[in-house]
């Protein structure tokens, strides 16, 4: 299993491999220059993926303003926690707004409401 890491630096990771994906993309394109539609259409699916990294980023903006800012009891600095539990932005210790919660081992799935 993978190390868990915090949502937002999650987030921001996904957005930050579209704009590669799309510059790999235009890429592959370059090599179509005799085949102008299907060039256009590597340039313009290229373009969709950097204009979907910029939805994420703008998404996720919003989303951290309106995160909760907590001090991590680890490593002292101030991080931001999305959910019930989340990690450390900074040393990945579990963090956790519901007392009910404390003490526990830490799972993403404590996350998800119980039906």
């Amino acid at each position: 299993m993978k190390p868990y890491k915090n949502k937002i630096n999650r987030i921001r990771s996904f957005a930050l491999s579209l704009i590669f994906i799309g510059f790999v993309i235009m890429y592959i394109g370059i090599f179509f220059r005799e085949h102008e539609i299907i060039m256009t259409l590597f340039m313009f699916l290229g373009l969709l993926a950097i204009l979907g990294s910029t939805g994420v980023y703008a998404w996720i903006g919003m989303l951290s303003t309106k995160a909760v800012q907590v001090v991590c009891p680890n490593c002292g600095k101030y991080t931001k926690v999305l959910g019930r539990v989340d990690m450390c932005m900074y040393c990945r210790e579990p963090l956790t707004l519901d007392p009910s919660l404390e003490g526990q081992e830490f799972d993403e799935t404590l996350n998800r409401k119980k039906s």
